[in-house]
């Protein structure tokens, strides 16, 4: 019977009529919350960087489809291969958002799970003026930068924007990524503090410290959204 479950939640059926109603939810929890944006004019910054890589954090990614908040941005994510992933990536693309299939950094073994079909299809798409948004955690290890970003700025010459999106209200899991539902009728906050660029020759001590920055800057600009929203503590979770 178990087994029986698990097959029909993976099933296509359900599987798109679960990322439908993912959308739609997410949709209504975007109309319903105030967002404010940090810097406010946040905008007018990123759009000269375009086409650029976009990073958050595991666990508080629900939300980051609306970043692009004008059809001209054209933007891509990468989405694991696994069936779990599918209704993800149905929900990605109903709400305007292409998707790249496959692994983000595995410590670097991007061989595994399509890690290295996908990271060319994300050089592809910055080559030809399309945005890459991908987590920036090891995965099953929250909190922690991989090195797949910093690798992917390096190849393309795009700068990584690292980002948070959260809002006041929300369910937080007690699973490995402290996965963040968001709830609809509070108020959000998008907060991003400054790129990071990895130059073409950079070596690997290079690479690790920009792999630590970016770090940081997830780590305070998910302490700053979570402020301005009014759930400080929430940052520590």
């Amino acid at each position: 019977m178990k087994r029986f479950f698990r097959d029909l939640l993976r099933s296509a059926v359900v599987q798109r009529a679960l990322g439908v109603l993912a959308a739609e939810y997410l949709r209504l929890v975007w109309l319903t919350n105030r967002f404010s944006y940090q810097p406010s004019d946040v905008y007018d910054m990123v759009e000269p960087m375009m086409p650029a890589i976009f990073v958050f954090w595991h666990g508080q990614h629900f939300m980051t489809p609306f970043i692009k908040i004008k059809d001209s941005y054209r933007a891509k994510v990468l989405i694991s291969r696994h069936r779990d992933g599918e209704f993800n990536a149905i929900a990605a693309e109903r709400l305007g958002i292409g998707t790249i299939r496959g692994s983000g950094d595995h410590g670097g073994a991007f061989h595994r799970k399509g890690g290295i079909g996908a990271f060319k299809e994300m050089a592809r798409a910055l080559d030809d003026g399309c945005n890459v948004a991908t987590t920036a955690d090891v995965p099953k290890r929250a909190r922690v930068a991989g090195l797949g970003p910093i690798m992917l700025a390096r190849e393309t010459g795009r700068p990584v924007i690292p980002f948070a999106m959260v809002t006041s209200r929300f369910i937080r899991l007690k699973n490995w990524d402290s996965t963040t539902i968001n709830l609809p009728f509070g108020r959000g906050a998008v907060v991003g503090i400054e790129p990071v660029y990895v130059p073409p020759d950079a070596d690997a001590a290079t690479m690790e410290k920009l792999r630590q920055h970016v770090e940081n800057l997830l780590n305070e600009s998910t302490r700053r959204a979570y402020a301005a929203v009014g759930r400080s503590e929430a940052a520590l979770g």
